[in-house]
C-alpha cells in the first residue's frame, strides 16, 4: 500500500462543505451538520520538501453519514479504501492485498476524529483560521497526538464548498487534494459501503 495513500484514508470524510461561519471550528460543526452525504472527483498530487511531484492520480470520493466513505484511485494505479461504518478497508488489486483497522481506533488519533464534530474535534485538534494567498478561504487543523503521519492540515473553502484539502507530514511532504463535480447530499446506495474482501487476498490488520 502507498504510504502516502495510507496517510490519506483517515481524512476521506472532510471533502465537502455547505457552511459560512465565522470561524474554522463554526465551519467544520456546521458541515456536520448539514452534509448526510457526497460525491465528487479528486486529483491528487504529493510532492517532496524539495517541491518535486512524487504522485499524481485522479480519482472518485463518496460518502455517507454516519461514517460511512468510499475512496477509488483509478488513474494511474486502481486501489479502493472503504469505510463501513465499523472498520477501515484498503484493498490494492495489484498485490491482492487487503489491510483492514477499526474505525473507532483510527479516528481516535487521526483527522478522522472530526468526523465526529463537537467534542471529538476539540478532543483530537486544535482548529484556526488561517490565510494564505490566493482566493480561497483557509482553515487549518493541528492534530494534538503526535502518532497521526502528519503535522497539519488545511481545508481551502470557496463560498460555501471546500474545494482543496492539503496534508504536510514531519518529513516536508505535502499532499495535496482538489475536489471537482461536487455532490451535496446525493442519493448513495448502501452497498457502495460495504467491502467483502476476495477469498485468495492477502487480509492485514484487526
Amino acid at each position: 500500500m502507498n504510504p502516502m495513500i495510507s496517510r490519506v484514508f483517515l481524512v476521506l470524510c472532510l471533502f465537502v462543505s455547505q457552511t459560512a461561519s465565522a470561524t474554522g471550528m463554526d465551519r467544520i460543526k456546521e458541515y456536520f451538520k448539514n452534509i448526510q452525504s457526497a460525491s465528487a472527483d479528486f486529483h491528487q498530487i504529493v510532492t517532496d520538501k524539495q517541491g518535486h511531484k512524487t504522485q499524481d492520480v485522479t480519482g472518485v470520493m463518496q460518502i455517507q453519514k454516519p461514517n460511512k466513505f468510499r475512496w477509488d484511485y483509478n488513474k494511474p494505479f486502481v486501489q479502493q479504501i472503504v469505510g463501513d461504518g465499523e472498520k477501515i478497508w484498503l484493498f490494492d488489486p495489484e498485490l491482492n492485498q487487503v489491510t483492514v483497522r477499526s474505525f473507532s481506533k483510527a479516528a481516535g488519533s487521526s483527522p478522522a476524529a472530526l468526523i465526529a464534530g463537537g467534542k471529538e474535534i476539540e478532543r483530537s485538534f486544535i482548529i484556526k483560521d488561517t490565510s494564505r494567498k490566493g482566493t480561497l478561504e483557509w482553515v487549518m487543523a493541528v492534530p494534538k497526538i503526535r502518532e497521526t503521519g502528519f503535522e497539519r492540515l488545511f481545508l481551502g473553502f470557496k463560498g460555501d464548498a471546500l474545494m482543496k484539502m492539503e496534508l504536510h507530514d514531519s518529513f516536508g511532504n505535502r499532499t495535496a487534494i482538489e475536489f471537482i463535480n461536487v455532490q451535496r447530499n446525493p442519493k448513495l446506495s448502501e452497498e457502495l459501503f460495504k467491502f467483502i474482501p476476495p477469498n485468495d487476498a492477502d487480509v492485514l490488520g484487526e
